[in-house]
């Protein structure tokens, strides 16, 4: 028996069509071999998370503008060996516990190392894209941990994609029964090394706070909202990008002060001039923003993002994956 043509046409699968195909997020966090997780914008990476055990701290490298430039780099330019710690963007302190975290090659050493990135850490929309990772402060010398720190990233595009946020949430906890101790230091909590051609002394670039001041001369560690690093990336007229570092009125100390320098780096003081216990009954529990952005924004329009960033919803840090 013959089968009508018209009947086989409309029983044959339409090729090309995916009824319950969804529809991609914009923005993700992509897992990458070798411990990294790259953020990307509708497929461009923005940035990527490095987190290899092996390494002394996670860090984030790249970080790009509108540009496949990188806004940050690794390392100081004239200085890479004793300033390898300056990992693009990057969180430590040297003083915890009386050990080192900042630098490499202390005599009474710190590393950050990455214990977990959770199963259910990854958040993939066309707002934001997030991951939730745990990492311990140890001491090098006999491998014990010092602090328990949760950390969650997020990029969340503004201004209809012209600009990004890397949002740093973090929580911190001592061991069982122990008292941790951030000591009194202007290195750290979070810091930022530019590219060396947005370096006020390099580049001719710009230092620029919330009060109004200009480079490291006029705002060396003096209390801000904000600090802004700008500067050329290319020889093009519009070639100019850069980054505004953000202390959350959440965090201690703020406005807090901002440890800066004409040669390249920029960092958010947790605890300039005085120590900060963090207990099991008193966690610590900060927020820091970086704003990644093209041109010479006026102090105003950085203000502004300043404001959009407070009042965007702080993160639950809660582990929620299936026990």
């Amino acid at each position: 028996m013959r089968i009508p043509c018209l009947l086989i046409l409309l029983a044959a699968p339409v090729w090309g069509q995916l009824p319950s195909a969804k529809p991609v997020p914009r923005v993700q966090a992509v897992p990458l071999p070798h411990h990294i997780t790259s953020f990307q914008l509708d497929g461009r990476e923005l940035t990527a998370c490095h987190y290899d055990p092996q390494d002394m701290r996670p860090f984030w490298y790249p970080i790009r503008a509108s540009r496949d430039i990188s806004l940050t780099r690794m390392g100081h330019p004239h200085d890479p060996l004793t300033h390898s710690h300056h990992n693009s963007v990057w969180v430590t302190h040297n003083s915890l516990n009386g050990l080192d975290f900042w630098g490499d090659y202390a005599k009474k050493q710190g590393r950050i190392i990455n214990v977990e990135v959770s199963r259910e850490g990854y958040e993939d929309s066309d707002d934001y894209a997030s991951m939730r990772m745990v990492n311990h402060w140890i001491n090098e010398a006999d491998q014990s941990v010092q602090l328990i720190e949760v950390r969650r990233t997020e990029v969340r595009p503004v201004d209809g994609a012209k600009s990004w946020f890397l949002i740093m949430d973090l929580e911190y906890a001592p061991p069982k029964g122990k008292t941790a101790t951030f000591g009194a230091s202007g290195f750290g909590l979070v810091a930022v090394r530019v590219a060396k051609s947005l370096g006020v002394h390099d580049g001719g670039g710009r230092l620029l706070n919330s009060e109004g001041q200009v480079n490291e001369k006029g705002m060396f560690r003096l209390p801000a909202r904000w600090v802004d690093y700008s500067g050329r990336i290319t020889n093009e007229e519009t070639g100019f990008a850069g980054m505004t570092l953000m202390n959350h009125p959440m965090n201690p100390h703020n406005p807090t002060a901002y440890h800066v320098r004409d040669d390249g780096w920029m960092g958010a003081c947790l605890s300039l001039d005085t120590p900060l216990d963090v207990t099991e009954a008193k966690k610590l529990r900060v927020r820091y923003g970086l704003w990644v952005h093209d041109g010479l924004p006026t102090p105003e329009a950085i203000e502004a993002q300043w404001k959009n960033f407070t009042t965007l919803p702080v993160a639950d840090l809660g582990d929620k994956k299936p026990r």
